[in-house]
C-alpha cells in the first residue's frame, strides 16, 4: 500500500524580511542615541565616530538587502534562505530585533551611588586605582579651577594630603553615602569612562559638611566650594573638602569624566 507523500509546508515569506528589519532597527538605535545625546552614557567620545558610522552602514545594508528581496521572486527568496539550522527559523534575527526594540524604548541610565557602592567606593578614599595617564588635564591648573577628577589625579601623583591643605576648591559631583562614613560627611563622586560603560569606575573625595547643612540625598548633584584640609577618616589621613558653600545643581548633560 502506497503512503501518500505529506503535503509540503508552505514557507514563511516574511522570515527573510526579519533580517532586514533587525539590521535597520540597530542602525536607527545607534543614530538615535547619537542625535539625542545619549551616546555619551555608553561610550567614550573618542568612539562616537565608530558608532555613527556603524549606524549609517547598518541602514545602508538594510536598504540594499530590502531592495534585493523586493525584486526577487518568492521561490528564489525561500530557496536562498534554506540552510541547516538547529533552531527555529528566524530566532536569531528575532532576538537581535528584540534587543534593539528594548534599546529604543528604554533610555540608558546614568551610573549612580548604588553602582558606586557596589564597586567599593569607600576604598576610594585613597587613590590607588587611578592611573595618571588616564587624565590629560594640565597639572598646573589653579586649585579653584580643578574638577573633582583633577583633584583625584593630583592626589595620585602627589599623595601627601598636607601638600594641598588650605587650597581652595570648587567641584561638582553626585552624593554618595558610604556606610562607614560619619554623618557630618558625604562622599562627592563622579564616574570615569575610559572606553565604554562596562569599564566605568567611581572616583571622588569626602566633603565635610557645614554645621547647618541639610541631609543631601544620594545621587543628587552638588557644587561644593571650600578649602582642602587633612583629617583622619576610617583610620587613614585623608584630604577632605571642608565645605563653605553647597549648592544643588541639575545633573550635567555629560555626567561622566574622560
Amino acid at each position: 500500500m502506497t503512503t501518500p507523500n505529506p503535503k509540503p509546508q508552505k514557507p514563511n515569506l516574511l522570515l527573510p524580511w526579519l533580517d532586514v528589519i533587525a539590521i535597520a532597527a540597530w542602525g536607527i538605535l545607534l543614530l538615535k542615541y547619537w542625535l539625542t545625546g545619549k551616546l555619551n552614557l555608553l561610550i567614550h567620545p573618542n568612539y562616537f565616530w565608530l558608532a555613527i558610522a556603524s549606524g549609517i552602514s547598518l541602514l545602508i545594508v538594510a536598504f540594499f538587502r530590502g531592495q534585493e528581496l523586493w525584486r526577487r521572486r518568492p521561490h528564489d527568496i525561500v530557496s536562498s534562505a534554506e540552510h541547516i539550522n538547529f533552531f527555529p527559523p528566524g530566532w536569531g534575527s528575532g532576538l537581535v530585533l528584540t534587543a534593539a526594540i528594548f534599546g529604543l524604548i528604554f533610555t540608558p541610565r546614568v551610573f549612580a551611588s548604588d553602582q558606586a557602592l557596589q564597586r567599593d567606593v569607600s576604598e576610594l578614599l585613597g587613590t590607588s586605582r587611578i592611573k595618571p595617564q588616564e587624565f590629560g588635564r594640565d597639572s598646573n591648573t589653579p586649585p579653584e579651577k580643578r574638577s573633582l577628577v583633577d583633584w583625584v589625579r593630583e592626589l595620585n601623583v602627589y599623595p601627601e594630603p598636607d601638600k594641598y591643605s588650605g587650597q581652595k576648591a570648587k567641584v561638582q559631583g553626585f552624593v554618595i553615602h558610604p556606610p562607614n562614613l560619619q554623618k557630618d560627611y558625604l562622599f562627592l563622586g563622579k564616574f570615569v569612562l575610559t572606553c565604554c560603560a562596562a569599564d566605568a569606575y567611581p572616583v571622588g573625595l569626602p566633603v565635610k559638611l557645614t554645621p547647618n547643612s541639610e541631609q543631601y540625598t544620594p545621587d543628587s548633584w552638588l557644587e561644593v566650594e571650600g578649602q582642602m584640609v587633612t583629617e583622619t577618616l576610617s583610620g587613614k589621613r585623608q584630604l577632605i573638602i571642608a565645605a563653605n558653600s553647597i549648592k544643588k545643581i541639575p545633573q550635567p548633560k555629560d555626567p561622566y569624566s574622560y
